[in-house]
């Protein structure tokens, strides 16, 4: 008897095919079934609730149609406690959950989802989609196609109420279609906000009614900047070029995101970056023009006349025209990268800041924008704007987006305002993703989808109250080196899958490695809706590009490649799937070279990283301890392309403490110069890390450590020495070319503990 059920048994595990879930994001709670329901002919979607829970039924309805060719019955549920057969969308406003949460429940003889608001329905129906096969994104009839709907126990809800997309469609334009797919992409994985960057110095793009120059002049530039802004002579290509949306295409992408329960919230730049408006109407800056519709990209001189009335006057009419489209509760008015060059000139700008008491150019933009809060408040709208508004003092209602790194955020935080984390360092779309030889041009940086998925926005210095203040996260996707769509596509995605997830799960629900291996299922799903996603398989990445010891050195790998295996040799061969597989750090003690591959699951190899391994001889130091703390820093205003032209320019001498960017330097085209003498307190193998956005080298000795010169995104690099107790001439040379500067310099000792380098510099 033991014997024939232990048969049965296993002939019903031989039958009974087992249910994947390649759901993206994944789901709070996920309880696997067994089974599944068809969907056929004769299968009613069933509502009980208000006519936004019948238009979520009836969309269910029409996205099983063109693939499947089935015109599923859409009707008002006469029972809502019990479902055979069906499919019932019920909206019950005594289950609890934030806005979003819903629960699911599959099984053989029907499916229910249950919410206590239509916008948890919806996010169920995403999910039924993403159940159902790939091939019902078609939108063409499909022959033999599973309409099976695996059975599953679902009960979810998001972490975040705010997980946008951004889009700059201000350096270059996109067709109308191309929004909407990229909104279908965000309904797709339960992101609510689509941020959309409408106004920047190369392009205006939406049409004002009561200033038509904006389209006529401002929508428009000569050419277009050939190859990389920070690479060689700049060349154009001589095309004029441009484009922009109409009020009634803005109203229609508006109702198109709304019916997916998608927020558009519309950028319109202030007071920097408004070259392209100051062409139109050259009465609005401070120089009063002629002006030109920026050709290249970069930061620009030219903004709004902080001193002119009618900048204001013009700013309202416009901000009046942008409320009646757009009924989003934010307006996010920018408020980056406003060099103060002309307002510190400019007698109308000197005589605002005399009448409203500003000590500095920094506190006549916080005028600046508390103005236009106050306005927008008036209104019942609220401001959002990048993580400068901070700067001279934060709009009492204002939402702060954090995109230099943390920093920004957490200091929003503390003060009770809250905050989006968008931060460069991982969400910024326009790094690349892959190797820049191997990629088309891009701004660059390197973020793969591995980092961005690691990222923790409630990691930062918070208290729990504080911490509340950290509403969600956003991708962004600038597009200087983005002219086409598909190339759009292609360095948004998967990253913006990773995105999703990092909305909706907290961070210690999340593994990445599960999160890979659900996305090779779900790329079908891509292929189907002709998404140019990126699907390479990346090289692993290396701790450290060398491994430099004294008796032995450690190489830790990161995977990179999507669902993928690492395999890797010490003896100079090429590694594969037959050699020593990675399970942890590589211990080193003989010189050579490390050779390491990602193999994915299907089969799918990446190229071979090299990583030499150098034994180090002592190094000892050639200067004496310095009288003071700290180290002297030469502060030099100017666009620099070379850490080497920094070094020779003549600036300002300052005394700072440790190595960081002084608040002095101000945020755009500047060198930095720091020297001292670093102190060591015992023999013993350190690392060096140095990261910059732009380039930056670090020296001791006199020699060049580490080389993280050129212009380029937020990039770190390491270097490990050998060193002898004792005193070290150093020095870090520093520029920033474009905007969103940031440098950081750390000291870790031989146990890869952190060490105060405050303490140990002098000069």
């Amino acid at each position: 008897m033991f014997l024939m059920a232990g048969l049965m048994l296993l002939a019903l595990g031989c039958t009974e095919k087992s249910n994947t879930y390649n759901l993206v994001p994944y789901p709070q709670e996920l309880s696997p079934q067994s089974g599944a329901f068809k969907l056929h002919e004769d299968t009613k979607v069933l509502y009980a609730g208000g006519e936004n829970t019948r238009f979520v039924a009836q969309s269910f309805a029409d996205f099983i149609a063109p693939a499947s060719g089935l015109q599923l019955s859409v009707e008002a549920a006469p029972n809502a406690k019990a479902v055979i057969g069906a499919i019932l969308f019920v909206e019950d406003k005594a289950i609890d959950g934030v806005e979003g949460s819903y629960k699911l429940q599959v099984s053989p003889r029907g499916i229910v989802v249950k919410a206590n608001n239509p916008v948890g329905l919806f996010y169920g129906f995403q999910t039924l989609r993403q159940l159902l096969p790939a091939e019902m994104e078609s939108k063409t009839q499909v022959s033999d196609l599973d309409f099976s709907i695996p059975a599953v126990s679902i009960n979810d809800a998001p972490n975040f109420s705010y997980r946008g997309l951004h889009l700059d469609v201000g350096r270059h334009f996109y067709p109308v279609d191309f929004i909407k797919k990229y909104i279908d992409l965000l309904a797709l994985h339960k992101m609510n906000v689509f941020h959309w960057h409408l106004t920047e110095d190369q392009g205006w793009r939406l049409e004002i009614k009561k200033y038509p120059r904006l389209a006529e002049v401002a929508a428009y530039r000569d050419e277009t900047l050939v190859g990389h802004l920070g690479v060689g002579e700049h060349k154009y290509d001589g095309k004029r070029y441009g484009g922009y949306y109409t009020q009634e295409q803005a109203r229609e992408i508006v109702k198109y995101a709304a019916d997916r329960f998608i927020t558009v919230i519309p950028e319109i730049e202030l007071p920097g970056h408004a070259q392209a408006a100051l062409t139109a109407y050259p009465e609005l800056g401070c120089t009063g023009g002629p002006y030109k519709v920026a050709k290249k990209w970069g930061i620009f001189k030219e903004v709004y006349c902080a001193g002119n009335e009618e900048v204001f006057t013009f700013l309202e009419d416009v901000l009046l025209e942008v409320m009646d489209i757009f009924p989003s509760k934010y307006i996010h008015i920018g408020g980056d990268e406003c060099p103060k060059d002309r307002w510190k000139t400019c007698p109308k700008c000197k005589k605002r800041m005399k009448v409203e008491g500003c000590k500095d150019a920094h506190e006549l933009q916080s005028y600046f924008i508390h103005r236009i809060e106050k306005f927008l408040n008036e209104h019942d709208r609220d401001i959002i704007g990048w993580d400068e508004i901070l700067e001279g003092g934060l709009a009492p209602n204002a939402t702060v987006m954090s995109w230099r790194g943390i920093k920004g955020g957490e200091a929003a935080a503390k003060q009770g305002h809250n905050v989006v984390m968008t931060p460069n360092t991982h969400f910024y779309l326009d790094y690349y993703q892959n190797d820049p030889k191997e990629d088309p041009l891009a701004i660059g940086g390197y973020l793969p989808l591995s980092k961005v998925y690691s990222y923790n926005p409630m990691a930062g210095e918070l208290s729990e109250e504080e911490a509340k203040h950290i509403i969600g996260v956003q991708g962004n996707v600038w597009t200087e080196y983005m002219p086409e769509s598909s190339y759009v596509e292609y360095m948004t995605y998967p990253r913006a899958c990773a995105i999703a997830e990092v909305g909706w799960l907290p961070f210690e629900k999340r593994d990445y490695s599960a999160f890979a291996k659900r996305l090779q299922g779900h790329f079908k799903r891509l292929d189907v809706m002709n998404v140019n996603y990126f699907d390479k398989v990346l090289m692993p990445a290396p701790s450290v590009e060398i491994v430099e010891f004294i008796d032995e050195g450690v190489l830790e790998l990161t995977d990179n490649a999507v669902a993928a295996a690492l395999y890797y040799t010490t003896d100079g061969t090429t590694p594969t799937a037959a050699s020593s597989p990675y399970q942890g750090a590589i211990k080193v003690s003989e010189e050579g070279t490390i050779k390491a591959v990602a193999i994915d699951a299907r089969g799918r190899s990446s190229k071979v990283l090299e990583v030499p391994a150098k034994r180090l001889s002592f190094i000892e130091g050639t200067a004496s301890v310095g009288a003071s703390k700290g180290v002297e820093v030469k502060l030099v205003k100017g666009e620099f392309a070379t850490c080497k032209a920094v070094d020779e320019a003549d600036g300002e001498m300052l005394v700072m403490k440790g190595i960081t960017v002084p608040e002095s330097a101000g945020n755009v085209h500047f060198g930095l110069a720091f020297e001292g003498v670093l102190s060591i307190d015992q023999d013993g193998l350190y690392q060096f890390i140095l990261g910059s956005d732009d380039g930056s080298q670090f020296l001791l000795n006199g020699e060049v450590v580490i080389d993280n010169d050129g212009y380029h995104g937020m990039r770190y690099k390491k270097a490990s020495l050998a060193l002898k107790k004792g005193n070290y001439p150093i020095k870090v040379l520093y520029f920033e070319g474009g905007g969103g500067g940031d440098l950081r310099f750390a000291l870790k000792d031989d146990q890869g503990t952190d060490m105060n380098l405050n303490s140990c510099l002098s000069h």
